[in-house]
């Protein structure tokens, strides 16, 4: 029976992702920074570990307590919307500490189990973003492109160790904690003189012509963790399937 540890499994794709993987019958450590019982089904193929993939203490101790694990599936992320200009650069190191630097640390934390057995998959969930320009969405673009970019490389290095290295880009997700916290950090970065143009991107934003659920993405990504051929990218959701179409 195989295992996997997921990040950000408190609400939205985390938490499907793990439901999606516990159905198909695996071993699910399921992360958090708060782990909570009442939100995942109880199982004795579910553990829930604390997690919090900014902090080097928090990855070694849920490390060695999640024990030998097949596929690491980096999940957690924090969103930010507004104008580059008015984004702060200490709210762009809070976003790449957890959607870059959080991915290379967990990714760092396991390769050398994989390594030193053969075998072992990393799924890095990114967004669409990294498929088409977007806009007023420049640094949480930058913090996924970099993962990207790294996980193409990865792929690369790891194969001469049997090891499987692939991304999941999912759409927009109206569904989810994304557009929460992406709101949480809105304020203050649509100045007066961007107003005219943010208006009607929120606005097309608000009636999306195609989304994406929960469901599409944790499907993708039990897709791509079994996926066995050398392809590195899989769109997730309507939206994010037309624009890899379309690229």
């Amino acid at each position: 029976m195989k295992t996997v540890l997921i990040t950000g499994c408190s609400s939205g794709y985390g938490l499907e992702i793990a439901r999606h993987f516990l159905a198909q019958g695996w071993c699910v450590i399921a992360t958090m920074r708060t782990p909570r019982a009442d939100l995942l089904p109880a199982s004795d193929r579910l553990r829930l570990l604390a997690l919090d993939v900014t902090k080097p203490d928090s990855i070694a101790a849920a490390i060695a307590a999640a024990g030998p694990i097949d596929v690491l599936v980096n999940n957690a992320g924090i969103g930010v919307v507004g104008a580059f200009e008015a984004t702060s650069l200490d709210m762009a190191r809070e976003v790449f500490e957890t959607n870059t630097f959080g991915v290379m640390a967990m990714m760092q934390a396991v390769i050398p189990q994989f390594r030193q057995r053969r075998a072992g998959v990393i799924v890095n969930v990114t967004s669409s973003v990294t498929l088409a320009p977007m806009p007023l969405a420049g640094v949480y673009t930058a913090s996924k492109t970099a993962i990207t970019g790294l996980t193409g490389s990865l792929a690369f290095e790891l194969a001469a160790f049997d090891v499987r290295v692939k991304l999941v880009e999912p759409g927009y997700a109206p569904t989810t904690r994304f557009a929460e916290n992406g709101a949480a950090r809105i304020q203050g970065l649509i100045p007066e003189a961007y107003v005219p143009f943010a208006g009607p991107i929120f606005a097309a934003f608000a009636q999306p012509a195609a989304v994406t659920t929960e469901q599409d993405v944790a499907k993708v990504v039990w897709q791509a963790a079994n996926d066995t051929s050398e392809r590195l990218r899989f769109a997730a959701g309507a939206d994010a399937v037309a624009l890899a179409d379309a690229a």
